[in-house]
């Protein structure tokens, strides 16, 4: 598999951006897993798939072409002429996102430390700001970071769940509301999407920072494996307590604070440092598409946006995210097609393809 210490760290950073968008609160995992019983685990096998290979594929094409960002990708992927609808798409709307996890992020800090929150919202406007200016290396490791902490909480609340919930693995599919096999593929299909196009263009900027193509390509497979687990995890510890939290707007908050106040404080904490993950992803990306990064004109890009960011933030774009996260679904759906039509057809063709 090629896992050295820079694999490692590159998979945790590509954990780092798609958890951040919803999937440490436990929101995401609810809408589009827990309800569907024991079949959801069908789609977090799909949806873990789609992160680990096709993630694999598109870091592998991001260092053989040593993109900053995710241009020349998709033109190997489309094609000149489609490449130039799917570049805007994911652009805007992956700022879409982050303008949302920036709205998110004040809430956070308002609902568990009384911030105002335009304060909250304006601390992490700044905080991402300031990160923006580090090079590109120390961007990557800010971004794995806190993996690991997430990845020890979230196996904290899965395992006190096994031996504590009120549902056992047998009881779930009687206490969910719809047990359904293909909903549980389907939206494992349209998350997964959703869980790629949010990681599309930070993977493919950190392929193209990477040493080897086998080393990008382990560290994102590596990502995907851990991305399953997680994922695993968190919707079985949802399902356990189901009647409980259904209605919880940061479910995985209401099941930490259940074992220990001091618990859901530290998951408070990671989740909003997976916010800043996010964030930071995202808004190097969207700053890489318009500008050489470091360059003055990055500088003052990199002003105007997290200026444009924080007020969208305030415009009620939170009230989008159902419309947006769907739509993005789609969208990311429609990159992994392309790149497994891709993958097969230079395969068959017995070309020493790039990924």
């Amino acid at each position: 598999m090629g896992l050295n210490k820079e694999a490692i760290k590159i998979g945790f950073a590509y954990v780092g951006i798609v958890v951040g968008a919803g999937f440490s609160t436990g929101q995401e995992v609810m809408q589009f897993f827990t309800p569907f019983g024991l079949w959801s685990y069908i789609g977090v096998l799909i949806s873990g798939f789609i992160l680990g290979f096709i993630g694999r594929q598109v870091a592998k094409i991001g260092t053989a072409f040593e993109a900053t960002n995710h241009e020349s990708t998709l033109q190997y992927i489309f094609g000149e002429k489609f490449s130039k609808v799917f570049d805007y798409i994911l652009v805007f709307f992956l700022f879409g996102i982050a303008v949302t996890m920036i709205a998110g992020s004040g809430s956070t800090f308002n609902q568990s430390f009384h911030i105002p929150t335009w304060l909250g919202a304006l601390i992490m406007t700044i905080i991402i700001y300031l990160t923006l200016l580090l090079d590109f290396n120390k961007i990557v490791r800010a971004l794995g970071i806190v993996t690991p902490f997430l990845i020890i909480m979230v196996i904290l609340i899965a395992v006190y769940y096994l031996f504590t919930g009120d549902i056992s693995i047998s009881q779930v599919n009687s206490t969910v509301p719809e047990t359904s096999a293909w909903k549980g593929i389907f939206w494992g299909l349209v998350y997964g999407g959703l869980a790629f196009a949010v990681g599309f263009s930070t993977v493919v900027a950190i392929g193209g920072d990477a040493s080897k193509r086998r080393v990008s390509g382990a560290g994102a497979m590596f990502g995907g494996v851990i991305y399953t687990i997680l994922l695993a995890l968190i919707n079985f510890s949802l399902q356990t307590e189901y009647p409980k939290i259904k209605n919880a707007d940061i479910p995985t908050l209401d099941l930490a604070n259940s074992i220990n106040p001091w618990i859901g404080l530290v998951l408070t904490i990671i989740m909003l440092a997976v916010m800043y993950n996010t964030i930071l992803g995202l808004c190097y990306s969207f700053a890489a598409r318009f500008t050489e990064p470091y360059s003055k004109k990055y500088h003052i890009f990199i002003i105007i946006m997290m200026i444009a960011a924080y007020v969208l933030s305030f415009v009620g774009f939170a009230d989008l995210i159902n419309v947006l996260y769907k739509f993005m679904g789609v969208v990311g759906m429609f990159i992994v097609v392309a790149v497994l039509i891709k993958y097969f057809k230079r395969k068959n063709d017995d070309k020493k393809h790039i990924a």
